[in-house]
């Protein structure tokens, strides 16, 4: 007798009732262990979520790909690990307690303990500490509550002392092969949280878009025969004109001179691209678009202007040229330093492009990557105007003390108001995308720092093959789904800029090995605890029994190996990306000698490495966790971290537009669960098409179930019902399709048959829609044909 089951059915109350039942019975357990003594293994990797909040139903795409492959292989005989991964360190986590604590920067941070800033800091820290456990374990439940079998507690956590210190063994090995050094760059800087952002945390997702009040400057030029002329950039970023050193020119393109009737003013501007073709601008994203002379001239109106002749841009290369801002102290400074550079025009035809502005590109080295790399080929001074919270620093005049940021009026208006406005022509308003935090959302900046990284042109120990392309060779090792995967990660490699691996003025984070005398210049990267604690002249019982962590691990002192000076570790935490890239060597401890294995004998780790599988969302890991591991795997092994990558794309809200809170289209993981269940959920993304976002909503979770999960409720119901009036019982013992002379159950399993091979083959090729859509079509062919047309077969004679 089977337990009857009712039409109408509560998908979400099943599940419950059904992961009672498998803790009860011990079912994952079982599962977990079930081919441990198996020769042959599927080693996956677990990209770790960050433990910082609940999950959404995004999450859920990523984590039935995971389990899905986990359940194929280990149906399959294959001895596996089912390790997940928790990521922990840096700034989201900062950001977040830092709200809980309602404090808004490093001032506060460092007065937690009024007037003690170490306790301050071990508190702000051990805080950070907490939410991650905290969330790691809602985050824990509700992966079991989508049915995502996981060895839960053999979690991985990126702030594990193993973690930490194997990233230590990894940046001593890059020093070793001289790849690591302090350079000074102009840098994307988040004011709000007062550090550097990296190339790798500039997603395209970040980029906002603003509406900024843009300014056309008129720059008088002072070369002999071009009095009473005019060259005109123009900027969306005003607060960067007082660190203009120069400005650049296409010498392909063509420029007009237009005269002011009145006034007999002339001002420079483009005219015709390299093609000869008058170029179009719009003052937003998807506006009309005008001729440029119009987006220049156009609410001009009490000014009358006349075109007087063309120039090219060869003509104007070398000209000299006056700025508003040369009484300023730090302008003043800056002349000294290259004479004979200081405001001129230079020929940068690479990065000055017809699509946008006059033509005429403002160069200000402290406020930009472009700029910045040009000012070194050029023999520019650099001028680095704020501060880390974006505050016009001393030299600034009466800017000085006042944010860049917060006030761009400051600028503005006093062009407007200079010599009776001499400088400029008009503002604005202008519509763009411009880059935010990918924290704290704040608008970024760019500014000079300092910072640490690794090299990726260097050739190795100044004689091999550079990093770059040892990590092109082993991204072409690896088997990418979808394939155009390959070129995106290939295309990023190629043109990313040196990895920048320092933080400055944060707390929560990897605590980067670098110790730096400040007496001779040479600095040192240590590799491991042993060798801290063997180095150590100072501090180590103050550290002793703590986690390599701010602040303890800044006890620790060293003597420096060339001159003897005590030295001091590095103030910077690591980049975020450190911590999870270096994941194929840090998480596999020999659970015999209960030791890391990649440092000691390594022989566990040969065993699952390099990793059969991962599977992530393709947005930004190509520049984050691909690109990381990649190369940590380069500098350790010289080969492929993980066999294959399967990549999907973004699950958004049902109106088209990513999930926020704030938009009203955000789902979390709880609510979808019980709402429409964790089956519906997961079936969704299965059958979902990995290169195309998924528009995730009620509407299509209700579709799918009546598709899918209800058509195949229904199916069981007429078994159950219909068995248990023939009172029919399976035979247990035997497994095996009595024979039929039925055509249609000749048919039947025959599908069944067909439908195996390819959702076994479709798995072997990481494809989940295709299997997934073959199970679809053969419930629909057993509901619509078989069962149908079956019904006189059933039931009492």
């Amino acid at each position: 007798m089977f337990k009857p089951v009712s039409p109408k059915v509560d998908f979400p109350e099943k599940e419950r009732e059904l992961l009672k039942k498998w803790h009860e019975e011990g079912t994952i357990e079982k599962y977990l262990h079930r081919n441990d003594l198996s020769a042959k293994r599927f080693s996956f990797l677990d990209g770790p979520i960050t433990a910082n909040n609940p999950m959404g139903v995004h999450h859920a795409w990523g984590r039935t790909y995971k389990d899905l492959w986990q359940r194929f292989w280990n149906m399959r005989g294959y001895a596996e690990r089912f390790q997940p991964g928790f990521d922990c360190q840096g700034l989201w986590v900062e950001v977040e307690v830092e709200k809980e604590l309602g404090i808004r920067n490093k001032k506060d941070i460092e007065n937690l303990v009024p007037g003690n800033k170490k306790e301050s800091i071990a508190k702000f820290v051990n805080l950070c500490k907490e939410r991650v456990r905290k969330f790691s374990k809602i985050q824990t439940e509700q992966s079991k509550r989508l049915g995502f079998f996981m060895d839960w507690d053999n979690s991985y956590y990126t702030m594990s002392d193993e973690n930490n210190y194997m990233i230590w063994y990894f940046l001593k090995t890059c020093r070793e092969k001289g790849w690591i050094y302090k350079g000074k760059d102009s840098v994307a800087w988040c004011p709000r949280c007062e550090t550097a952002i990296s190339q790798h945390e500039m997603l395209t997702e970040d980029y906002k878009e603003i509406t900024h009040e843009s300014v056309f400057i008129k720059f008088p030029i002072t070369t002999k025969g071009w009095e009473n002329t005019f060259l005109l950039p123009w900027t969306t970023t005003p607060w960067t004109i007082p660190a203009i050193v120069a400005l650049a020119v296409n010498t392909k393109f063509t420029y007009e001179i237009w005269e002011e009737v009145s006034t007999r003013e002339r001002i420079i501007f483009i005219g015709k691209d390299e093609n000869g073709k008058t170029p179009m601008r719009s003052l937003s994203l998807k506006g009309k678009e005008v001729p440029v002379t119009e987006f220049v001239l156009k609410g001009l109106s009490n000014k009358q202007f006349k075109k007087i002749r063309e120039v090219t841009g060869k003509d104007l290369v070398g000209l000299r040229f006056d700025s508003p801002f040369n009484n300023l102290p730090i302008v003043q400074t800056a002349q000294k330093e290259h004479a004979k550079t200081f405001y001129k025009v230079v020929n940068a035809s690479d990065i000055v492009v017809s699509v946008e502005g006059t033509g005429i590109l403002t160069i200000a080295p402290g406020g930009g990557k472009e700029d910045f790399d040009l000012g070194k080929k050029e023999h520019l001074s650099v001028i680095s105007p704020i501060d880390d919270t974006a505050t016009y620093i001393q030299g600034m005049g009466e800017f000085t003390g006042k944010n860049a940021k917060k006030h761009p009026e400051l600028i503005l208006d006093y062009l407007r108001n200079f010599d009776n406005g001499r400088f400029f022509l008009k503002t604005l308003q202008y519509t763009h995308r411009y880059p935010a935090c990918w924290r704290c959302k704040t608008e970024l900046v760019w500014k000079i720092a300092l910072e640490w990284y690794i090299a990726m042109d260097k050739p190795e120990k100044g004689k091999g093959k550079t990093l770059r392309m040892q990590m092109i060779e082993v991204a072409k090792k690896i088997d990418w789904h979808p394939k155009f995967g390959l070129d995106r990660e290939l295309d990023w490699l190629s043109n990313m800029h040196d990895w920048l691996i320092s933080k400055k003025n944060r707390y929560w984070g990897l605590a980067l090995p670098i110790y730096e005398c400040g007496k001779c210049g040479h600095f040192e990267v240590l590799g491991s605890k042993e060798e801290l604690k063997e180095r150590a002249v100072a501090g180590w019982k103050e550290f002793s029994g703590h986690s390599p962590h701010k602040p303890f691990i800044d006890e620790v002192k060293i003597k420096c190996s060339k001159c003897g000076e005590t030295v001091s570790r590095l103030d910077d935490v690591g980049n975020v990306w450190l911590d999870a890239g270096i994941v194929p060597f840090s998480t596999f401890v020999d659970p015999k000698s209960k030791k890391l294995s990649y440092t000691t004998d390594k022989n566990y780790w040969k065993k699952w490495f390099p990793a059969s599988f991962i599977t992530e969302s393709f947005p930004g890991q190509f520049k984050n966790w691909f690109y990381s591991m990649i190369a940590m795997s380069t500098v350790l092994e010289k080969t492929n971290p993980f066999k294959a990558v399967l990549g999907f794309a973004s699950a958004l809200g049902e109106d088209g537009r990513p999930m926020h809170k704030s938009w009203g289209n955000a789902i979390e993981f709880n609510e979808g669960a019980e709402k429409i269940g964790v089956d519906v959920m997961r079936w969704m993304y299965a059958t979902a098409d990995t290169e195309q976002n998924l528009l995730f909503g009620y509407k299509k979770a209700d579709e799918v179930r009546r598709k899918f999960h209800l058509m195949l409720w229904n199916i069981y119901n007429f078994f159950v019902t219909y068995a248990n009036i023939d009172g029919w019982k399976p035979d247990l013992t035997k497994f095996a399709t009595h024979p039929s002379e039925n055509i249609l159950d000749a048919w039947i399993i025959s599908r069944l048959h067909q439908t195996t091979k390819t959702v076994t083959q479709s798995l072997e090729k990481y494809d989940p829609q295709k299997a997934s859509l073959a199970i679809e079509s053969f419930v629909l062919d057993l509901s619509l044909w078989h069962i149908r047309r079956s019904r006189d077969r059933v039931g009492p004679s």
